[in-house]
C-alpha cells in the first residue's frame, strides 16, 4: 500500500518520457480492475541507472494540482512527526511553511494556537485532513509521548508550543515528550516557538515532566541577591519594595517570584548588606533618614 506522508520504498513499474511510475508491486482485486494507482516520480528525481523493477526510496505527498506524487527529496518532517518549520507566506485561510519540498506545507488558520509572523519558525506536527491532504498543526499535544528517559534533576532541552497565563508554558521536550513549566516557575521574556533549557523538578504519575527554567535554589538565591543589590545601587541605595509588596509587582520589577524575592532579601539581611523599612529596602551604605 502506498502511504501518503511517509518515506517508503516503491518499485519502478513503467517508464515514460517525463518520469517513471512507482508502486508497491502488489495489487489487490486485479480481476475487477480495481488496482491501486501508480504514482509518478518526475524525470528530474530519477536516480541515474534506474531500471524497471528497481526499488527507490521516496516520500509521497500531493503536488500543486492535488495529485499523489513521489520525490526522492527528504522533507524536514513526515506524517506524525514534530519539528520547527518557518512561515514563508500568510493568507486569510492560513499560512504556508517551508518543509524542504517544492510545494510548501499548509498550516490552516484553525490549527494555529497563537498569532504567527512571516519569517518566524513554529513547532508543528503533520496530519492528514478530511480531504486526504497533508497539513500542519500547532496543536501538538496529541503527538507527544509520556515515557521520557529522564530523572529529577536532569537538564533537558525543548520548545515552547503553548503559553497559558494561569497554567504556564507547555514544552515539547526533545520534540517528543510532554513537559510543563508552571506559572510559578515561568519567568522571563519567552514566546511560543522559543527553544529553552530546563531542569526536571518532578515526574508525574502519568509520565509528564514538570520543568523549571530557574537554577537550583542556592544558585538562584545568589543570582537574585546580586540583582537586587544592583538595582539598589542604580536607585541610590533605596527601593520601594519589601516582603509586603504584591507578587505581581515583584514579578514585573525583578522577574522573580515573591518567594524567590523573600529568599534573596533574607540572604542580604544575614550578610548585613541591607535593611528593611516600612517603605522598602535600603542599602547599608545609605544613611536612613
Amino acid at each position: 500500500m502506498i502511504e501518503l506522508g511517509k518515506v517508503q520504498k516503491l518499485k519502478v513499474i513503467r517508464k515514460t518520457s517525463f518520469g517513471v511510475y512507482l508502486n508497491t508491486g502488489v495489487y489487490l482485486n486485479t480481476e475487477k480492475g480495481n488496482k491501486e494507482s501508480d504514482i509518478l516520480l518526475p524525470k528530474s528525481q530519477i536516480p541515474k541507472g534506474t531500471k524497471i523493477g528497481d526499488e527507490i526510496e521516496v516520500f509521497v505527498y500531493r503536488d500543486s494540482k492535488d495529485r499523489m506524487i513521489a520525490t526522492t527529496k527528504k522533507p524536514k518532517l513526515t506524517l506524525g512527526e514534530i519539528g520547527l518549520l518557518k512561515v514563508v507566506e500568510k493568507s486569510k485561510i492560513g499560512a504556508f511553511l517551508d518543509w524542504g519540498l517544492e510545494k510548501d506545507l499548509f498550516l490552516p488558520f484553525k490549527e494555529q494556537t497563537c498569532s504567527i509572523k512571516k519569517g518566524n519558525s513554529y513547532l508543528v506536527g503533520i496530519y492528514i485532513d478530511k480531504s486526504n491532504r497533508l497539513c500542519a498543526t500547532m496543536n501538538i499535544y496529541k503527538f507527544l509521548k509520556y515515557n521520557a528517559p529522564y530523572q529529577v534533576g536532569d537538564k533537558v532541552k525543548g520548545i515552547i508550543y503553548k503559553i497559558k497565563d494561569e497554567i504556564g508554558a507547555f514544552v515539547a521536550v526533545d520534540n517528543k515528550y510532554h513537559g510543563l513549566i508552571s506559572d510559578k516557575e515561568f519567568y522571563g521574556e519567552y514566546k511560543v516557538g522559543d527553544e529553552i533549557e530546563a531542569r526536571v523538578i518532578k515526574i508525574k504519575e502519568d509520565g509528564k515532566l514538570d520543568l523549571s527554567i530557574r537554577e537550583k535554589s542556592y544558585m538562584e538565591i545568589d543570582k537574585d541577591a546580586k540583582l537586587i543589590l544592583g538595582k539598589l545601587i542604580i536607585q541610590d541605595g533605596e527601593l520601594p519594595f519589601n516582603d509586603k509588596t504584591d507578587p505581581e509587582v515583584i514579578k514585573k520589577e525583578f522577574n522573580m517570584s515573591k518567594r524567590a524575592f523573600k529568599r534573596a532579601i533574607g540572604k542580604l539581611l544575614k550578610e548585613h548588606k541591607i535593611k528593611i523599612t516600612k517603605n522598602g529596602i535600603i542599602h547599608n551604605n545609605k544613611n536612613i533618614k
